[in-house]
């Protein structure tokens, strides 16, 4: 049986990074990753976008910084520009696609 929330889960987490690495090497504050997101999964809320980017943080893939006003900024690190680029190896939790070229 497919679970569809796992799968959202990890696949979100995978465009997130493709998205902080099409904005490097400047990084996007939530708005703008949350306005992508919504083009691949419409309902997307901010809520599941922080919870998604904070796991990202946890694995030291993205540095948030969140403000004194309430909004987050992201960037990839080192690893998570790796994780991007496909020039390491990506661990379960992150629906990146197999490498065909």
């Amino acid at each position: 049986m497919i679970d569809h929330a796992k799968l959202r889960r990890e696949s979100m987490r995978w465009n997130i990074l493709l998205i902080l690495n099409n904005a490097r090497p400047i990084g996007a504050y939530e708005e703008l990753i949350l306005a992508t997101a919504q083009c691949i999964y419409s309902d997307t809320t901010a809520l599941e976008l922080r919870r998604e980017l904070d796991y990202l943080a946890t694995r030291m893939l993205v540095v948030l910084k969140k403000e004194p006003g309430g909004r987050w900024f992201a960037d990839l690190t080192r690893h998570g520009t790796d994780i991007a680029e496909y020039t390491v190896d990506c661990d379960p939790g992150i629906a990146r696609p197999q490498k065909y070229w």
